[in-house]
């Protein structure tokens, strides 16, 4: 009895209503009560105890639903939450250049595993579209089944793998679920209006097409047998330029794909969470140099592609004559033999500088300006915003078929709002508009920092 009373009151600040009950019970041992009445009150308390364990999950606990399948309170927590509470959350699946975002959540007695899909393109501000993969229930047997849920067939039998803490794999074990009557033509069609919103014949651009059938062959052989590794949603500061997170952006061809948007003291960093044959999933797609804003020229100047270049390339020779300065102050101090700064110090004044840069700037620049991409900038998405708050040099990954020759390009960074933003890729005469994604998603924060950081040098590294 004291180890329970123990752990209900740990968990009661978290569940106060199922904590509720506890004072009745407690006046029921009042004097010297019989053993029978205080089994009874012992039974309530565990009760209560696994009520508040089920409800710290996320779950809508209906006790009569539990008593209809003959599955008890225990065996949900002991069978199905604890057992599998190391796979909640966010993840990247590897489908080598293609990514994915997967979200692991407790819905009522189930767990279940959605992928998250951007709208079909161009519709950038359209809501995120999610399916099924793979689910995990104890509705009706006494150990947790799990059930492939992918094709058009219904659940059937799968199995998952915990290979580590920040690492689980799934696997079909009834692929032929996944087949279609209509063999490969079938699946391809049905796939594609998934995927793409229309059918082959709506696409004229050959090499959109070619595209396409590379990543139906390429993604279809997994048949939901993936490796999945954790990912987070980026910490925030108070003096970030917005709310970091995950965004939907535009990438011609290849259609929207998705972004995770996070900020490094002077920098703004855009990983990309789904990827393409040119710049695959877990490479830093955008870079944004918050130390250095654009001044936009009048919106008639704005139309000249030739005049925003001439800005950009004179910030970009800006930015390397500042680099080659602080190499020379290295080597002198080097030379001198003078005691180099703490580490962080330099790094330290330059985020300083740059929140001073940033917030002079927006001291004088209007709250918006009019904006209109230059002639001859091709955008997937002509509804994009027509003023906007700021911009800043940065620059974009770019790179041939299977990530070759690599190289960051100059570009512009274009903050429209709280929740859209744009770059401009002089090299590409390309525009590409990012729409963040509303979502609220649970067990996604990183424990710290240094977790964060790790975990994107660590899905960049299985990118290369």
């Amino acid at each position: 009895l004291s180890s329970t009373l123990q752990r209900v009151s740990d968990l009661s600040a978290s569940c106060p209503s199922s904590a509720l009950g506890i004072p009745q019970m407690f006046a029921f041992l009042d004097g010297n009560p019989k053993p029978s009445l205080g089994r009874s009150v012992c039974v309530g308390l565990r009760l209560t105890l696994f009520s508040c364990v089920v409800a710290e999950y996320g779950v809508c606990e209906n006790l009569r639903k539990l008593e209809i399948t003959g599955v008890s309170c225990r065996d949900v927590y002991a069978k199905l939450l604890h057992r599998y509470r190391h796979i909640l959350g966010l993840w990247q699946p590897d489908i080598g250049p293609y990514g994915g975002l997967l979200n692991v959540v407790v819905d009522g007695l189930f767990i279940i595993g959605w992928m998250y899909l951007p709208p079909h393109d161009p519709h950038v501000d359209d809501p995120m579209r999610f399916k099924p993969l793979f689910r995990i229930h104890l509705m009706e047997r006494k150990c947790a089944t799990v059930e492939c849920m992918y094709g058009h067939k219904g659940p059937h039998n799968g199995h998952i793998q915990i290979v580590k803490k920040d690492e689980f794999s799934t696997k079909c074990n009834q692929t032929d679920h996944h087949r279609m009557s209509g063999g490969r033509q079938e699946e391809f069609r049905t796939w594609l209006r998934e995927e793409w919103g229309r059918t082959l014949e709506d696409i004229f651009h050959e090499h959109m097409q070619e595209l396409i059938l590379m990543k139906f062959i390429y993604t279809s052989q997994y048949d939901n047998c993936l490796t999945y590794r954790r990912i987070y949603l980026p910490p925030s500061s108070p003096g970030d330029l917005i709310q970091p997170g995950l965004f939907k952006g535009t990438y011609g061809s290849h259609g929207l794909e998705i972004v995770m948007l996070s900020f490094h003291g002077n920098k703004a960093k855009g990983t990309k969470i789904t990827g393409d044959p040119n710049i695959p999933a877990g490479q830093q797609t955008v870079e944004i140099d918050l130390a250095h804003p654009l001044q936009l020229p009048d919106i008639e100047n704005l139309r000249d592609f030739s005049e925003l270049s001439r800005i950009v390339l004179e910030v970009q020779e800006q930015i390397r004559r500042e680099e080659q300065e602080r190499e020379q102050r290295q080597e002198e101090e080097e030379h001198s033999q003078q005691p180099a700064s703490p580490l962080g110090g330099e790094g330290a004044e330059g985020e300083e500088t740059a929140a001073g840069a940033e917030g002079k700037t927006q001291d004088k620049a209007p709250a918006s300006q009019p904006f209109v991409l230059p002639m001859g900038v091709i955008s997937r998405n002509e509804d994009y915003p027509r003023t906007c708050r700021i911009c800043f040099y940065g620059t974009g990954l770019i790179a041939g078929h299977g990530f070759t020759s690599p190289e960051r390009t100059p570009g512009v960074f274009v903050l429209f709002d709280d929740d859209r933003f744009g770059f401009i890729w002089l090299e590409l005469k390309s525009f590409s508009l990012y729409s963040r994604i509303k979502v609220s998603f649970q067990n996604a924060q990183a424990p710290s920092r240094e977790a964060f950081d790790e975990m994107l040098k660590n899905i960049q590294s299985l990118a290369t």
